[in-house]
C-alpha cells in the first residue's frame, strides 16, 4: 500500500511504523509542518498498562521508551494545609519531544519516509501527488480534514469550562501532585508530575469564571506566569515555572478544553479513505493523561485490523467498531474526571482525606477495592477516619476498625440507621384492594432481615384514584394502616432495620395493569379518572387523558396526603417520603414537559414546585418531628427542555427550606422521548450535586450492583445512603452477601453492643438455615453446620 499520514504527532508515527514493520513493501510518507525537533507542551503521562501494549506493539520502541520515561507510584493532594498521599497508582511521564523523537528515528530505522516544515493545505492533493491507496488524518484537535469532511466523521465539539495554561518548572516532584488553592475570586489548581531527570510539566487550571474575576484575561504572559509563581509557591520550593510557547501573546497562553466525539472514523474521497486517528477523531481530558495512549492505541488496532483483514474496507470497519467502544469507556471516565475539576468548589467544604478520596476516585474507573489493591494501608486508614466522622455525627462512639463505609452508621433526626444500604421502594403489584399482605410481609420482613439498615415499602397511594394499578398499596382505610401495621411490628421485632413508607398519587400514569399485563397500558375496564397538572396522555393515542387538576381536586389531595401521613405515623413506620419523581402527580407539577399551567402553579421552576411544596409542609406538620422525611425526585428528565440536574439542585433547595431531610435522587419516566444515559451508578452523580451544591443529605439509586459501588459512593460524599433496587430483589440478604464477598467478618463489631446490626438476628437465620437443609438431607444440623464450614 502507499499511506499517507498527515500530521507526524504520535499516532501518525507509530501507525507509520508498526505498518512498516508488518509489511516493509508498504510506502509510507508523514507529513508534519513542524521542523523534527519542535514540539509544544511538556511531558505525557502513561499508565504501567498502556506500557505493557507497547511493549506487545514494538519491542525496540517501547525500551526505548522506557529508558527514558520517569516511573512514579505516588499521588499526593495538597488541600487545605494538608497532604494526602496514596501509593500503587503505576504512572510514567516522558517529555513530549523526546517521545516523538524516538519514533522519528523508529520511523527512519525502518524505512518510513518523513517530511518535516510542510503545511498540507489539501490532503486530496497530497494523495494525489503521492499515489496514496490510504491517508491517515492524525493532524490534531483542530484538525483540517475533520473539519473539510465534517459532514461525513459528525464531529461534536463542546468546549469546557476551565482555562489552563501548560508550564513546566525544574523542580522535580517524586510523586504526581495535586495542588489546590482558594483564592478570593474562587479556585485554582495544579496537575504537577515530573518526566525526566531535572523537569516537571505544571499544568494550572481554573474555571472561565475565577480566571476572568482575578484579572488574568488581561494579564501578559510574564505577569500570568508570575501570578501562578506566587499563588503555588509552597510547592515550587522557589523555583520558577516556564513557558515554550514564546509564540503567544497576552492571555492567549490560557486555553479551553475541546472535547471531541466524532460519529464516524472514515471518510472516502474518489475512492481514498481518509481516516481520522488520536486527537482529531477524539480527545481525553488531560486530567487522566490518556491523550497520548489513545492516540498510540488507535495506531496499534489500525495496523492490527489491517493485519487480519486482506480488504481495506474490512479492516477500517473493524477499526472504528473496536476503537469506538474502547475510546468511548476511556472519553466517559475523562468527562467524569474533567467535570469534577471544573466543580473544585463544589467539593471543597468537604475535610482533607474525603476531599482527596473524592478526587482520586472522580473517574469512577479507580473504586474502593481497586485503591485497597493498590495502597491497602492507605485505604484502611481513611476507613477509621470515616468511620469516626460517621460516628461522631451519629453520636455512636466507633471503635478503632477499619469499616467498610457502607457500614458506618447514618443518623437522621432521631432514626439512627445501623448502616448506609437502603432496599429501594419497588412495585409489587400484590396488593388486594389496596391492603398489603402476607405477601408484602414476606417480602419486606426477608430484606430487613437480610442486613440492610432501611427498607421502603413501594409506592403507597393515598387514595383509590391515587394508584398506578388496583394491585397497587394504599394508606386510606383503617385496614391498611392495620395490614401496614402488622408488616412495621414484624420487621422492628425481627431486625435492627428501620422501615419507611414512601407515599404519592399516580396522576396521569394511574389505571392501568400490573406490569406484567403490559405496562403502562390502561385498564380494559373499571378505569378511574386521571388527574395531571396540565391535561396530558403519558402514552401517546394509548393512555388515558388526565385531566388538568383545579383547586378543589388539589385541597383534596393535600389532605388526603395528610391522612395518609397520620395513619403512616400510627402504623410506626420509621421515616417517611413523598414521591415527587417519574411523572406521577406531584413531578407533573415539578417538570416543564408536562406543566403548562397560567396560574400560581405554573411557569418558573419555583411555581411549578408550589403545589408539591405545599403537600410537603402539610406532611411535615402532620408527621412526628423526631422521625426524618425525604423526597423522590427526578433529577433528570433526560429530553430536551425538560429537567436537567442543574435544575436538581434548586429544586432541593426549595425541599430543604420546607423542612425536608434528604433527597432521593433518581431521574426519567416523565416522557417516552426520553434518551437516559445507562450504565453503573450512571444516576450518582445526581446524587452528588444535591449532596454537596445543595446541602442536603442525599440518596444515590440506579445500577448499584456492589459494596464495591456502595462503598465508593459514600466514602467519597456522593451520597449519604445508597439505594438497591434489582439485587435485592434476586437476593433479599445482599448486604450480608456482599459484606461476606468483600471478606467482612465484623457483623457490626466496631459498634457498641447495644448498636450492634443483627449478629444475634444472623446466628439464628442460619440456625434455622441448618434445621431447613437437616430436615431435607437426613443429617443433623451440626452435620450440617460441619459440611458448610467445609464449603
Amino acid at each position: 500500500m502507499n499511506i499517507v499520514c498527515i500530521g507526524g504527532g504520535p499516532a501518525g508515527l507509530y501507525f507509520s511504523l508498526l505498518m512498516k514493520k508488518q509489511n516493509p513493501d508498504h510506502r509510507i510518507t508523514v507529513i508534519e509542518r513542524n521542523r523534527p525537533y519542535d514540539t509544544f507542551g511538556w511531558g505525557v503521562v502513561f499508565s504501567d498498562q498502556t506500557l505493557g501494549n507497547l511493549a506487545n506493539a514494538d519491542e525496540p520502541t517501547a525500551r526505548a521508551i522506557l529508558q527514558a520515561f520517569n516511573h512514579w507510584d505516588d499521588i499526593e493532594i495538597h488541600f487545605k494545609g494538608e497532604t494526602v498521599r496514596s501509593g500503587g497508582h503505576g504512572f510514567c511521564g516522558i517529555g513530549r519531544k523526546r517521545l516523538l523523537n524516538i519514533l522519528q528515528a523508529r520511523c527512519e530505522e525502518l524505512g518510513v519516509q518523513l517530511v518535516f516544515e510542510t503545511e498540507v493545505q489539501d490532503d486530496q492533493a497530497i494523495a494525489k501527488q503521492y499515489g496514496a491507496d490510504l491517508v491517515i488524518a492524525s493532524d490534531g484537535l483542530n484538525s483540517r480534514i475533520r473539519t473539510r469532511y465534517a459532514a461525513s466523521y459528525q464531529p461534536e465539539i463542546d468546549q469546557r469550562h476551565c482555562r489552563f495554561v501548560w508550564l513546566g518548572t525544574r523542580k522535580k516532584f517524586e510523586a504526581f501532585t495535586f495542588a489546590f488553592r482558594q483564592t478570593l475570586h474562587g479556585w485554582f489548581q495544579a496537575h504537577i508530575y515530573q518526566y525526566d531527570g531535572d523537569t516537571s510539566t505544571f499544568i494550572v487550571e481554573t474555571p472561565e469564571h475565577v480566571w476572568r474575576a482575578a484579572g488574568l484575561d488581561s494579564m501578559s504572559q510574564e505577569e500570568g506566569i508570575a501570578f501562578c509563581e506566587a499563588l503555588f509557591a509552597e510547592e515550587l520550593d522557589g523555583h520558577g515555572l516556564l513557558s515554550n510557547s514564546p509564540h503567544l501573546r497576552g492571555s492567549a497562553q490560557w486555553i479551553t478544553f475541546p472535547r471531541i466525539v466524532c460519529r464516524q472514523w472514515v471518510h472516502r474521497q474518489d475512492g481514498v479513505p481518509v481516516v481520522l486517528m488520536g486527537d482529531a477523531a477524539h480527545t481525553a481530558h488531560y486530567s487522566i493523561g490518556s491523550g497520548t495512549k489513545l492516540a498510540l492505541e488507535d495506531a496499534i488496532e489500525l495496523a492490527r485490523c489491517f493485519g487480519q483483514h486482506a480488504e481495506t474496507a474490512a479492516a477500517l470497519a473493524a477499526y472504528q467498531q473496536l476503537r469506538a467502544i474502547e475510546v468511548l469507556k476511556i472519553q466517559s471516565a475523562a468527562r467524569n474526571s474533567m467535570e469534577w475539576f471544573e466543580n473544585v468548589e463544589r467539593y471543597s467544604a468537604m475535610e482533607a482525606p474525603q476531599f482527596a478520596y473524592s478526587m482520586l476516585t472522580r473517574s469512577q474507573r479507580i473504586s474502593h477495592e481497586n485503591l485497597r489493591l493498590r495502597d491497602p494501608a492507605y485505604v484502611a486508614d481513611y476507613e477509621q477516619w470515616l468511620a469516626r466522622c460517621a460516628g461522631e455525627q451519629a453520636g455512636v462512639k466507633m471503635g478503632d476498625e477499619a469499616l467498610p463505609p457502607m457500614l458506618t452508621p447514618f443518623r437522621l433526626r432521631g432514626v439512627l440507621l445501623k448502616n448506609r444500604i437502603a432496599v429501594s421502594p419497588m412495585a409489587q403489584y400484590s396488593a388486594v384492594d389496596g391492603v398489603a399482605g402476607d405477601y408484602h410481609l414476606m417480602h419486606l420482613g426477608a430484606r430487613a432481615m437480610g442486613g440492610a439498615g432501611l427498607v421502603f415499602a413501594e409506592m403507597t397511594c393515598v387514595s383509590a384514584d391515587a394508584r398506578i394499578t388496583p394491585a397497587c398499596p394504599g394508606m386510606y382505610s383503617e385496614a391498611h394502616t392495620q395490614a401496614w401495621r402488622r408488616i412495621v411490628d414484624f420487621v422492628h421485632a425481627n431486625s435492627d432495620a428501620k422501615i419507611a413508607l414512601q407515599l404519592g398519587h399516580a396522576g396521569p400514569k394511574g389505571s392501568t395493569r400490573p406490569m406484567w399485563d403490559g405496562i403502562d397500558q390502561p385498564l380494559t375496564e373499571d378505569n378511574w379518572p386521571l388527574l395531571a397538572a396540565s391535561e396530558q396522555q403519558y402514552l401517546a393515542g394509548v393512555s388515558q387523558t388526565a385531566r388538568a387538576a383545579t383547586e378543589g381536586d388539589l385541597a383534596r389531595i393535600e389532605q388526603d396526603f395528610v391522612r395518609a401521613t397520620l395513619a403512616a405515623a400510627v402504623a410506626g413506620f420509621d421515616w417517611l417520603e413523598l414521591h415527587c419523581a417519574h411523572g406521577y402527580l406531584l413531578s407533573s407539577f415539578i417538570s416543564p414537559l408536562t406543566n403548562r399551567r397560567t396560574d400560581e402553579y405554573g411557569g418558573s421552576l419555583e411555581n411549578r414546585c408550589r403545589y408539591p411544596l405545599r403537600v410537603f409542609r402539610a406532611m411535615r406538620a402532620a408527621w412526628p418531628q423526631d422521625k426524618p422525611m425525604s423526597v423522590r425526585i427526578s433529577a433528570h428528565d433526560w429530553v430536551e427542555g425538560g429537567i436537567t440536574p442543574d435544575d436538581a439542585v434548586r429544586i432541593a433547595r426549595l425541599f430543604k427550606q420546607a423542612g425536608a431531610d434528604l433527597i432521593d435522587c433518581s431521574s426519567g419516566q416523565v416522557s417516552k422521548l426520553e434518551q437516559p444515559v445507562y450504565g453503573r451508578m450512571f444516576q450518582a452523580p445526581f446524587a452528588d450535586r444535591v449532596r454537596n451544591e445543595a446541602g442536603i443529605a442525599s440518596m444515590a439509586v440506579g445500577s448499584i450492583f456492589e459494596a464495591d459501588h456502595a462503598n465508593s459512593i459514600i466514602a467519597a460524599g456522593r451520597a449519604d445512603l445508597c439505594a438497591v433496587g434489582r439485587p435485592h430483589l434476586a437476593n433479599p440478604a445482599w448486604t450480608l452477601t456482599e459484606m461476606a464477598r468483600i471478606g467482612y467478618s465484623g457483623a457490626g463489631a466496631a459498634w457498641p453492643k447495644q448498636y450492634r446490626p443483627g449478629q444475634q438476628q444472623l446466628e439464628r437465620n442460619l440456625q434455622r438455615e441448618r434445621q431447613l437443609a437437616a430436615a431435607n438431607t437426613g443429617l443433623t444440623p451440626q452435620q450440617v453446620a460441619a459440611r458448610l464450614l467445609e464449603g
